[in-house]
């Protein structure tokens, strides 16, 4: 079952957009380290596959169909995880749906919708996912954030940067407040070679090789190797000690304070 002596033999995942991309590496690799995973997302297609790829590797999984910004809903998905599958030892918030774009261009209500499947979204799953995570003894939640915030030109993206800066915050209050109850509260901020990332560089291929340029380690990180491997670290006793941190996965591209 992969690597070894990582500590998540019978644990219990729960990973928001697991459909595809990050969030599928992310499943995948927390499986094959023989965690049972809680596939979240909207397409019940895509979900299902995930799962089946899961199943193939041996682990437990099972598909969540949700709208993460139908927030009132998301309490339940977390009980009907935890009934599932006996309790929930980590949760990874990585979907978002949000617009880009120049500020002027945008309504309120595109601007709301970043806020609304991130922060919103992550908090109400936290929140419920509490009780569940300190049971566990070794609970840990993992929120995916972005190097674009700390970007000094933030033009076109200063929607997706505000959601994402409001889910960083959360994750250090909560790492902070959640502590004494045996929960760490990561978050990090990757470049992976997500099906969107995959159709920008088709799309703008000199664009992405400039970008890819930019990267010490030379390349866009693969969903599950680069993202996924790092997200077990993470939730494993190798990070124990390691809480309220934005880990930057991206090949040396940022800064972080």
């Amino acid at each position: 079952m992969g690597h070894a002596g990582t500590g998540l033999e019978g644990k219990v995942a729960l990973v928001t957009g697991a459909g595809q991309g990050v969030g599928q590496g992310i499943a995948l690799a927390l499986a094959s380290e023989g965690a049972s995973v809680a596939v979240l997302g909207r397409t019940a297609t895509k979900l299902e596959r995930t799962c089946e790829v899961l199943r193939a590797r041996g682990a437990a999984a099972e598909p969540f169909v949700v709208d993460l910004v139908e927030t009132h809903r998301l309490p339940g998905v977390v009980e009907a995880v935890a009934e599932r599958f006996g309790g929930l030892d980590i949760l990874v918030n990585n979907a978002y749906t949000g617009s880009f774009g120049p500020l002027l261009s945008m309504d309120d209500e595109q601007f709301r919708l970043g806020f609304t499947s991130g922060p919103f979204a992550a908090f109400a799953l936290m929140k419920a996912a509490h009780p569940y995570l300190k049971r566990s003894g070794a609970g840990s939640v993992v929120n995916l954030v972005t190097s674009v915030m700390v970007r000094w030109d933030l033009s076109t993206y200063g929607a997706y940067a505000a959601a994402k800066s409001a889910l960083r915050s959360l994750t250090r209050a909560a790492a902070h407040e959640w502590g004494p109850d045996g929960i760490r509260v990561n978050s990090i901020a990757p470049h992976a070679m997500s099906p969107g990332y995959a159709k920008w560089q088709e799309e703008f291929p000199e664009e992405a090789a400039e970008f890819c340029a930019t990267i010490p380690l030379g390349y866009v990180g693969d969903c599950e190797q680069d993202i996924g491997r790092a997200v077990v670290m993470l939730c494993g006793p190798d990070a124990r000690y390691l809480t309220g941190a934005t880990v930057p996965l991206d090949g040396g591209q940022a800064n972080f304070d």
